[in-house]
This record gives structure tokens, sequence and C-alpha cells, in this order.
């Protein structure tokens, strides 16, 4: 499964823009609620059903807009350096974050920086490909490749490390919002995507993006505010037969 979704991802970026395409893995949330709820054999609750409505509300207006107001942009190799440049700062910062504080981290942080990673991963993937249908991958972009593969192997290591101090709703929550938030950020920054786009359309990223992200919180508090059915026999002692 793994295999097919990295598969069907790069596909999808060398046909749409960065800020169509990222934004989509909000579905991950979806499905981790469900299966989560039919795993455990608990409703998800009012709550948490809406605020996975205002994640997929906020994530669909958001690609809708993208996908009428961005486009793909000729890969020039100043956008390869600056992004180059960026992961390099980001993964200096995080392996010294790691190196001295790892013991004080938690799920919120590692799920933080694995996000923010797997945005670059994204980055690096659309320029990587974009590179190789102009017929200009030369040694630059192998360099972008390589930090590619790190940042994906770094951010693997980050999110298990996630996964061993926190729920799985909240680090896909997390990584529901970081992900997307730091890869558009990078597509209309550096690779000016949505250069062409009129103001309204900034606007409506804004309002989306803001109803996508205050469902993922919603969702994150309320999963962690629900105790679970060990947790609750242990509060309220051993049920009478």
């Amino acid at each position: 499964m793994l295999g097919a979704a990295i598969l069907l991802q790069l596909t999808s970026l060398r046909f749409s823009p960065l800020i169509v395409v990222q934004p989509v893995g909000a579905v991950a949330l979806v499905v981790t609620t469900l299966a989560t709820a039919r795993m455990t054999r608990r409703s998800p609750g009012r709550r948490a059903l809406t605020s996975v409505a205002l994640c997929i509300v906020g994530v669909g207006v958001f690609v809708a807009v993208a996908a009428v107001s961005a486009q793909d942009v000729e890969i020039s190799d100043r956008h390869l350096i600056t992004i180059l440049i960026l992961l390099g700062v980001v993964l200096a910062a995080l392996g010294t974050g790691f190196g001295l504080w790892r013991r004080r981290w938690g799920a919120v942080v590692f799920t933080a920086g694995a996000g923010i990673l797997f945005g670059f991963v994204a980055a690096l993937a659309k320029t990587v490909i974009a590179r190789l249908f102009q017929g200009d991958f030369e040694w630059l972009s192998m360099s972008c490749l390589a930090g590619l593969i790190i940042a994906a192997l770094s951010g693997t290591f980050l999110v298990q490390n996630a996964h061993t101090r926190g729920t799985p709703e909240l680090v896909v929550a997390g990584l529901t919002v970081i992900d997307p938030l730091v890869a558009v950020t990078i597509g209309i920054t550096v690779l000016g995507e949505a250069a062409a786009a009129p103001p309204l359309a900034f606007l409506g990223f804004g309002l989306a993006g803001a109803v996508a992200i205050a469902g993922v919180i919603l969702l994150a508090t309320v999963k962690n505010q629900q105790p679970s059915p060990d947790l609750k026999v242990a509060r309220e002692g051993s049920p009478r037969p």
C-alpha cells in the first residue's frame, strides 16, 4: 500500500502543481479515524465527525481553488538551490535538537519535524520529476534526489518515534496539517505556482486552510480527551458481576 501510494503521488505530481496534489493527503485523517473506530469498536462521536467534516471541506475548497488558479512552472537551477539550502537548514536544526533534547521531545515535536521533512520530500519530488521531463537532469537534480532520500529516511525515523509517544490520530492529524502546509508554502513562495492567481484566490486559500487546520486541531483534542476502555476500568474500578 505504501508503494502504491508513493507511485500515485509521484504520478500526480507529474501532471499537477504541488499545491494541488499535497493537500489531498488529508484523506488519511478520515481513514485513520474510521479505522480506529472500527478497530476499537467505539463510535467516533459527533465532535470527531464534525472535525473530520471540517478537514474535508477545507481541503476540498483549497484544492478546488488551487486547481483553477495554480499552474505548473519550469523548474530552474535557482529553485533547486533554494530548496536545497532550506532543507540543509532544517536538517541541521532537527539534528541539533535531536542530539541535545531528544529525551524531552514528545509526540508533537517528533510529528512536527516529520511533517516538515515530508513537505520537503514532496517539493523535491516535484522538482526532480519536472527536471526529468524537461530534459535537464544533471548534477543539481541528482543533489535534489539525494536530499529527497535523506529527508524521507529522516522523516520516517521521526514519525516512528512520534508513534511510540502519541496516538495514531494525533500523529496523522499533525502530519495532515504540517506536511501540506510546508509543501504548499514552498510551491507558492519558491516555485511560484500561484504567481498568476488573483487576490481572491489567496483569500480562498487562507479561509480553506484555516477551516482544515481547525478541524485537525479539534480532532486531536477530541481523541486525546477520550480515555481508552482499559483506562476507564482503571479509573472506575473492576466492573461488578
